[in-house]
């Protein structure tokens, strides 16, 4: 049961329904999650320009989906990790990856393990990283804008994981295959 509204684009705040037209031009629907943003127009507007701004960020596919799962996974979000696990696959990343940050387990790519480390690691500590961190990041070979990418990634999935916290929102049919859960992680 959702604590929140999941608003249509017909029962939408007047401001919202343009971004709702928008998502639905999109994904072919509204999602879940589009639906509890449309209270709030001007989160539902953030959220978007965010994804958009992250899309295009100098990240490759394999590093958005590494950002973005290594973050919903930490913050136990039951609505994002199998949604952008369905993102991973309609992008072509490998399954192998998917399924690594899914369950937590080492990414066996050296430089993708990096930045899920660099990523949890600004998590975890609100940002509050060090040097040593830092230096171990630049060696496998990111840079400073990747760090900020980082953050860029999290602004948006903070919006989204704490939504979903807060309006139970149900996985949307299309990812319901891919369901989740914290407690049946596979270590």
């Amino acid at each position: 049961m959702t604590s929140l509204k999941i608003h249509s684009i017909e029962s939408a705040p007047e401001e919202s329904k343009v971004f709702l037209e928008k998502s639905k031009k999109a994904y072919g629907m509204v999602p879940g999650l589009h639906g509890v943003l449309a209270g709030a127009p001007q989160l539902l507007e953030a959220y978007q320009t965010l994804h958009e701004l992250f899309t295009q960020s100098s990240f490759n596919k394999e590093e958005l989906t590494v950002v973005w799962q290594a973050i919903n996974v930490e913050h136990a979000c039951h609505y994002c990790v199998p949604a952008h696990t369905g993102i991973a696959k309609s992008m072509g990343v490998d399954d192998a990856i998917t399924e690594a940050l899914r369950n937590e387990t080492p990414l066996e790519n050296e430089k993708l393990e990096a930045l899920r480390t660099m990523t949890l690691s600004i998590v975890r500590n609100r940002g509050n990283v060090s040097q040593e961190e830092l230096d171990a990041f630049y060696a496998a070979g990111y840079e400073e804008r990747q760090v900020l990418e980082i953050i860029l990634g999290l602004s948006q999935k903070v919006i989204s994981n704490y939504t979903n916290h807060i309006a139970n929102t149900p996985v949307d049919k299309g990812a319901e295959k891919y369901a989740w859960s914290k407690e049946n992680v596979e270590k």
